[in-house]
């Protein structure tokens, strides 16, 4: 499934929120992450998420689409991360 995830996460947590969801998504920009994952993988990374995060501070939302090809992406201005087919 397709995930975009989005994030509001406290200044001393969010370094390790970042440096994690690098390791799973594709960044596309400050505090925005989108890519592939299996339920499995979803599974874990909400685990290790809810491990990172103060859940009375931080906040996660996790966007599910059933396939990129469902997902028509436009960006305005300046893309900090154009996507590109290599993670």
């Amino acid at each position: 499934m397709y995930i975009i995830l989005v994030y509001d996460v406290g200044q001393k947590r969010v370094g390790k929120v970042c440096k994690y969801l690098r390791t799973m998504l594709h960044w596309i920009q400050n505090s925005v992450f989108e890519g592939d994952l299996t339920e499995a993988q979803l599974d874990r990374m909400r685990q290790r998420l809810c491990r990172l995060i103060d859940e009375e501070e931080d906040a996660v939302l996790i966007y599910r689409v059933s396939s990129s090809k469902w997902v028509e992406r436009e960006a305005i201005g300046i893309e900090k991360n154009p996507r590109t087919n290599l993670l």
